[in-house]
């Protein structure tokens, strides 16, 4: 078992997260890929985020015709707050597979942040990164090495289309009364739509 795993508030899920599942599936040969909606994101305590049912029913409607994808509960069913390190370990455990076998699908952002995520050595020692769109720096990929020995060999890279979507730019589109049609899957819309979400700031 090839595990992929693609964490996130998708606040909402929309077709950049999709094609980066995609593409990172179909290029490192995934068997499965597991959305997993962060309950209580530490990086974005504060901020107003919309309850986790709303959440995690769009990425159920999201990915439902996709046999490779799965909802994971995982930063659900426990109290937070909710780290990768520990969120990784228990997938790891329930799939039965190994950190040559898991794969923690991340931007070129969150890459560059990395260093300042809870135990970020434990981290890349529990699975493979799985970066899509491989930044022309490698100025900042030496930074990255000096700060977490080990990285470089633990990366693999996926290139996909570029796509300019922003969880927070639909959100805008939504309460400014703009279509968010052909940016989430039509399901994601509807839903959207069906319970007035994101019409207040």
């Amino acid at each position: 078992m090839r595990l992929g795993i693609l964490g996130g508030t998708f606040d909402p899920i929309h077709f950049g997260h999709l094609l980066a599942a995609e593409e990172t599936r179909t290029t490192l040969h995934l068997d499965r890929v597991l959305f997993v909606p962060a309950a209580l994101p530490p990086h974005k305590q504060g901020l107003s985020v919309l309850p986790m049912h709303h959440r995690l029913a769009m990425v159920e409607l999201a990915i439902a015709d996709n046999p490779a994808f799965s909802a994971s509960t995982v930063d659900i069913d426990r109290p937070g707050p909710h780290y990768a390190v520990d969120t990784i370990r228990r997938l790891r455990d329930e799939w039965e597979t190994g950190a040559e076998e898991t794969f923690f699908i991340m931007g070129a952002a969150s890459l560059a942040q990395l260093p300042t995520w809870h135990q970020p050595q434990r981290f890349i020692e529990c699975c493979r990164l799985a970066v899509v769109a491989r930044p022309n720096y490698d100025d900042e990929l030496a930074d990255l090495e000096a700060a977490l020995p080990g990285l470089s060999r633990r990366l693999d890279w996926t290139e996909m289309p570029a796509i300019g979507i922003s969880a927070t730019d639909l959100q805008r589109r939504v309460r400014e009364g703009h279509s968010i049609r052909y940016q989430v899957p039509t399901a994601v819309a509807r839903y959207v739509s069906h319970h007035n979400l994101y019409r207040q700031s």
